[in-house]
């Protein structure tokens, strides 16, 4: 038994049952012995040693190299056991150091003048796609749905949430609708199809592009939806009607914000509309992604708070018309993505290996209960330059999702992605 991590973990669990089988063989119970546990086991002493140290990067580690194995239960019990215990994650002066170093790095990382933006985007959206195709929705949305009832399906949910942006964005046929962060091409060809408007799309993904482009082609609406592998910031064009992003955001970090909003106040036209769709945090100041995720995921991501976002907008003299926060409904979404994944086991092990199919575990794991016990959130801020660019009430946007519902009956489904 390892003493440092006897003690931080007896330290940590009051509430429910982890019972851990240490590498010497001996197992202990923390916490309360009436309630069900969760059944771990540490497969060597140096994992010990590592997890001791540094858990918020190591523990997923171990997970990943199956040398943190989960005997009853899974790793998203696990992670809400330990959310359960803690509202922390730093217990000794060591890992607040850590903490700390960390923090600086990021937020250094996000004021050096060096674009690591695609290199970023690539470690992630460039894996195959295959892999995408095994957990989303037939439309391959790899950002939060908006879930109208319980019962909603994920392609339900996914269909809804474009809809809802696009009632948001106030459409009109023929309009120049600029789409920073396009994905697979999904919420681009919906607007096109059912507003009539004409659609560029930037992504940094070779991958995406590829995909992207053949979908337009598929539906033939390549000559009213583009798609290019360009840097926002490099966009030189005529403003645009509407700017629309959807979960690009979370890969700006905060010492660039100001140079984002800058650059949307001038692609903006002086009447249009810009709608931005990101993942947000309840803490103020600055802040560091999970050293798991950042290093493994999404390197370079980073988590706002509303309170770091407002300022950059209001300084690029944008106007906010509209904010909306949605709670819960990314855990509903990564709920689906994690079950859909899980399923389909052994087609991502003919991928990749157990220890990329872990790490995958871990990420969708741990991603859906910072929602569900993290206080994390979307958020929808409509932007604009100009006061009458925006009504002065929401009920159009109940109006509009109800037309978009009748077209949407009138266009052929979309098809999933074939490879």
């Amino acid at each position: 038994m390892n003493k440092p991590l006897h003690n931080l973990i007896k330290k940590i669990f009051k509430t429910g049952n982890l019972i851990l089988t240490w590498a010497s063989g001996e197992t202990v119970s923390y916490g309360q012995a009436d309630a069900s546990p969760v059944r771990v086991r540490l497969a060597d002493r140096e994992a010990e040693k590592l997890l001791a140290k540094d858990p918020a990067l190591t523990l997923g580690e171990m997970y990943m190299q199956g040398r943190f194995i989960i005997e009853q239960g899974d790793i998203y019990d696990f992670l809400s056991l330990v959310r359960r215990n803690t509202s922390q994650s730093n217990f000794s002066a060591l890992m607040r150091l850590r903490h700390c170093w960390r923090i600086f790095k990021a937020q250094m990382a996000t004021r050096l003048p060096i674009n690591r933006n695609r290199k970023n985007v690539s470690h992630h959206y460039d894996l195959t796609p295959a892999l995408f195709d095994l957990f989303l929705d037939d439309d391959w949305q790899y950002s939060c749905g908006y879930f109208e009832s319980p019962d909603s399906t994920l392609d339900e949910a996914q269909l809804a949430k474009k809809r809802h942006l696009a009632a948001k964005l106030q459409l009109e046929e023929n309009q120049r609708v600029l789409e920073i962060g396009s994905g697979w091409g999904g919420l681009a060809l919906y607007l096109a199809e059912t507003c009539g408007v004409d659609m560029t799309g930037v992504t940094l993904s070779h991958e995406q592009l590829a995909v992207s482009e053949r979908r337009a082609a598929e539906r033939q609406l390549s000559d009213h939806v583009r798609f290019e592998l360009k840097d926002y910031r490099n966009l030189k064009a005529k403003p645009f009607d509407r700017i629309v992003s959807v979960g690009m955001f979370e890969h700006v970090g905060t010492g660039r914000y100001d140079n984002f909003f800058q650059k949307c106040a001038e692609l903006l036209d002086d009447n249009g509309l810009m709608l931005l769709h990101s993942i947000g945090r309840p803490e103020a100041g600055h802040n560091v992604t999970n050293p798991f995720i950042a290093k493994y995921i999404f390197p370079g991501g980073y988590i706002p708070s509303l309170s770091e976002v407002l300022p950059a907008i209001e300084r690029a003299g944008l106007l906010v018309r509209d904010v909306e926060i949605l709670n819960l409904h990314y855990a509903y979404t990564l709920r689906e993505w994690r079950k859909r994944f899980l399923a389909r086991k052994q087609e991502a092990l003919s991928l990749y290996d157990e220890d990329f199919f872990r790490m995958w575990d871990f990420y969708l794991a741990g991603s859906e209960m910072a929602f569900a016990w993290d206080n994390m959130f979307i958020f929808q801020i409509q932007l604009a330059k100009r006061q009458p660019a925006a009504p002065g009430h929401r009920d159009y946007m109940v109006e509009a999702e109800k037309s978009l519902k009748q077209k949407e009956a009138s266009l052929a489904p979309m098809q999933r992605i074939t490879l």
